[in-house]
């Protein structure tokens, strides 16, 4: 109820405040505050300033302002304005065909402005983060745009400068890999902007099943008072209030072709209508839900084929032309996990978000998924917990013995445990990795998030740091969890990425977690081709396997010249032995008939890339090498954008247009404590605790005198 007030409070307060932006911070409340009276507002005015000190982060701006100088996200407010289309996005339809294990994805979005004035359209939105994003198309009445690839500076000038000009251009650029934006310029009144973006991506096997993702919702970001990102102004993107659904229509269509037979078509996250004219074809859409949005949650499609084994082998692909390069995918089942007793015990350090972001649903989800990894260690085993929000504090001194009596203690202390505070992810894992540890004991860290926060590039290269020290499993929590994190965290840790939309699926992932750390299969692994040349392999480093985990490797190729049938050796150790598999290699095949693996391989060159730089920071020259590779293969990154700019000048006023930030829905489960300025933090701090004291004091004075006054009134 108090919630409640507040947001109405809030929202009042927005309709006057809507001219003139206001900044507080808890250390200007007093001041603030006898501003106020001074100027003779209202006691109710004053006493939401009591509560904002409550509600309010004590280091942390709360600002009402729908601007792009916000530092975080904030709630979307009507500006009153009819001659200014505030939602110019009236659609996103996605077409996706699937062959095989690769994905080619084409996603729609439909800007139309139905106000009276020019208008720049600006929308934040997510993408998969495996995703090779190589083509962008803007369609203007009947005329085609086909965008260009540039350096990232150089595209956003020629934007720019089209818009200046008064003519129709879009960009689209990269803030994460799974987080882009798109800028639509000079939207004349009553026309209608279609922008078709490209991309395509691998789907691996993952203990017997393929999974397509398409996430729809970027989640409110916490940025830390102390982090580089929190001057990116995607971050201060606008939000809906909980439970409003976002207008924009969102449809989805997947063609399903493979090579075997079809086993089952299924998805956790939405209504789905399925059609199946052969065994070896599908077609999926969204069925007709009006009970629930279909833009507020990631889209899970799940497939198994009739054959549950992973296909080992290698895929050749040979370029045309004299400089045209081969490139080549092998994918390598994992050989039989050998029994536990012959494996050593492993030490499990659990680190769990009880940020404002996980508040309520994920929270609730993730207690369900500590239950489940807890009860599923071995009596050898030792294990603690980190719980984190603003501060981070271990449940134990030092790792316990994982018996049911220190388990239950556990998850007792969990479960007393709200959402609240910030999420400060980084002081977390520096506390996590000074632990010290027994040399003969393998640890473990497994991190349960959400995920909301900007600061992946800092962690990435902080786990990747301290892999002599453990290595690092992920589990994302929520129905729209941060991807790019969970995936890019287990990618440096060596690990693997789990995600857990809902309760029910906590059971089946904490199965998969205690198949696949039970043993890795296979250490200290090595590829040797023979019979061709390989090089430019990614990963350089190959990972353990686990169990249930195919080993995927991208790379170039040339001929060996030694006349030898190229054969691919994968060798290793296993707990009992040593371990050697030869896998044969398919004749190549015409590169034009495969031309997404040129823009995989470049893709998974950059995601390393992009590692290393996170690890080495500065002017190492890793930034040049991904933005050429951005260029070469025509692929976005945080380097290089898509430009298309029409020719023809559209708005003679284009200082007139106005910008328009297109808002986004809370992901679903999420509240309205995710945002900023609305979470609640775990504890006050010592200034909080002191500007409410004296807030609270001048109120009280305030009420004396007004009661004195009142008194010597009734006597007059």
């Amino acid at each position: 109820m108090l919630r409640n007030a507040l947001a109405r409070f809030a929202q009042l307060a927005g309709e006057n405040l809507a001219t003139k932006p206001v900044t507080v911070t808890v250390p200007d409340i007093p001041q603030t505050l006898a501003k106020c009276l001074s100027t003779g507002c209202r006691v109710a005015s004053a006493s939401f300033l009591v509560l904002a000190v409550i509600f309010s982060p004590a280091t942390k701006a709360q600002t009402w302002e729908a601007s792009d100088k916000t530092e975080s996200p904030y709630f979307y407010m009507p500006d009153g304005d009819p001659s200014v289309d505030a939602l110019p996005l009236k659609a996103t339809e996605v077409d996706v065909k699937i062959a095989g294990v690769i994905a080619d994805v084409t996603v729609t979005q439909t800007y139309r402005n139905e106000g009276s004035r020019p208008i720049e359209a600006k929308y934040v939105f997510p993408g998969s983060t495996r995703a090779a994003v190589h083509a962008l198309n803007v369609r203007l009445a009947d005329r085609l745009i086909v965008a260009q690839i540039r350096e990232k500076v150089r595209a956003r000038q020629e934007y720019e400068q089209a818009k200046a000009q008064g003519k129709t251009a879009a960009l689209l650029e990269q803030h994460r890999p799974n987080v882009f934006q798109m800028n639509v310029a000079n939207i004349m009144p009553g026309e209608t902007v279609r922008v078709e973006l490209r991309y395509t991506e691998l789907l691996a096997n993952d203990a017997g099943r393929y999974r397509f993702v398409f996430p729809t919702v970027v989640g409110p970001r916490y940025a830390s008072p102390q982090s580089p990102t929190r001057s990116e102004q995607w971050i201060s993107q606008p939000t809906l209030p909980e439970g409003v659904a976002s207008p924009a229509k969102f449809s989805m269509k997947v063609a399903l072709d493979t090579p075997i037979g079809i086993k089952e078509v299924v998805s956790s996250s939405h209504a789905i209508d399925v059609k199946q004219p052969n065994d070896k074809r599908a077609e999926v859409r969204l069925a007709a839900d009006p009970t629930r949005a279909a833009n507020n949650r990631d889209f899970i499609l799940d497939y198994r084929l009739a054959g549950n084994a992973v296909e080992s082998g290698v895929m050749l692909v040979r370029g045309k032309g004299g400089d045209a390069e081969n490139f080549f995918l092998a994918m390598v089942e994992p050989p039989k996990a050998v029994p536990e007793r012959i494996i050593t015990p492993r030490d499990y350090v659990f680190v769990l978000d009880v940020s404002g972001s996980m508040h309520g649903f994920p929270l609730d989800t993730a207690k369900v998924m500590m239950r489940e990894l807890l009860s599923g260690l071995r009596p050898t085993d030792t294990f603690n917990v980190m719980l984190f929000e603003s501060s981070n504090a271990f449940l134990n001194e030092r790792s316990v013995p994982a018996t049911g009596e220190n388990i239950e203690r556990a998850l007792s202390m969990i479960g007393q445990r709200g959402g609240g505070g910030g999420t400060e992810l980084i002081p977390a894992l520096h506390h996590v990795y000074i632990q010290p540890k027994p040399e003969d004991v393998s640890r473990t860290v497994v991190i349960v998030t959400d995920g909301f926060v900007s600061v992946e590039s800092e962690a990435f290269g902080l786990v990747r740091k301290n892999l002599d020290q453990a290595n690092l499993f992920a589990f994302g929590i929520g129905s729209s969890v941060n991807r790019h994190l969970i995936e890019g965290l287990a990618r440096a840790g060596m690990g693997t990425p789990f995600v857990v939309t809902k309760p029910d699926e906590a059971k089946d992932a904490a199965k998969r977690f205690r198949e696949m750390i039970s043993a890795p299969v296979l250490t200290s692994v090595k590829a040797r081709f023979e019979g061709i040349e390989a090089y430019d392999t990614v990963p350089d480093a190959l990972p353990d396997v686990l169990a249930g985990r195919p080993l995927v490797i991208f790379g170039k190729w040339r001929d060996a010249g030694d006349g030898a049938s190229p054969r691919l050796t994968i060798e290793g150790r296993r707990a009992d032995g040593e371990y050697r598999q030869v896998l044969p290699v398919a004749d190549a095949v015409d590169g034009e008939r495969f031309p997404a693996l040129r823009h995989l391989w470049a893709r998974q060159r950059i995601a390393e890339i992009s590692d290393q730089e996170a690890l080495i920071g500065g002017d190492s020259g890793l930034r040049e090498q991904i933005t050429a590779l951005g260029l070469k293969y025509s692929l976005l990154t945080k380097y290089t954008s898509f430009i298309a700019v029409d020719h023809e000048i559209r708005n003679p006023n284009p200082q007139g247009a106005v910008s328009v930030n297109q808002p986004q829905p809370l992901p679903e489960g999420v509240s309205n404590l995710a945002v900023s300025g609305a979470y609640v933090p775990g504890a006050p701090e010592p200034q909080t605790l002191g500007a409410l004291f004296v807030t609270l004091s001048m109120l009280a004075m305030i009420a004396r005198r007004a009661s004195r006054q009142r008194r010597r009134h009734w006597t007059l």
